[in-house]
């Protein structure tokens, strides 16, 4: 059950933050100005990474640990399900992501914003349903 508590304060906080990021905060990129787009880019990856890279790496290591040591009463596949959408998100971050952030970062770049834009949906709609599945798998262990 501790896992399972675990993995609830890592990844619901995310599914609010991934929904922010997608409908307000990386559509409001294209207001920032081209002058100092570059250095609000800076500012907003080294901020958003205080929040998001602890959650992300407890995630990561309580998705695996969830896939190797099943909770009892929980399906084994929604564990497995969990793990391959965490794996999922990390590797839309880093194929994806990453780079259109890396591409901003010496200036606002029309085409790579919108990329940004595009590509977050795939977390977005992986974290959401890393939710839903984290409450039916709590759910499942309630009962």
């Amino acid at each position: 059950m501790n896992a399972l508590l675990i993995q609830a304060a890592a990844t619901l906080p995310l599914v609010g933050l991934i929904w922010t990021v997608q409908i307000v905060h990386y559509p409001l990129f294209d207001g920032v100005g081209a002058e100092g787009f570059a250095e609000y880019e800076r500012r907003h990856t080294l901020r958003i990474t205080w929040i998001v890279a602890p959650l992300m790496l407890v995630e990561l290591a309580v998705s695996g640990w969830l896939a190797w040591r099943i909770p009892e009463g929980v399906p084994a596949w929604q564990c497995y399900a969990g793990a391959a959408m965490t794996a999922g998100i990390w590797l839309s971050t880093y194929f994806l992501q990453v780079p259109r952030h890396s591409e901003l970062a010496a200036g606002f770049a029309p085409a790579a914003h919108a990329a940004l834009v595009a590509t977050n949906w795939i977390r977005t709609a992986l974290w959401s349903a890393r939710g839903a599945l984290t409450l039916c798998m709590l759910a499942a262990r309630m009962s």
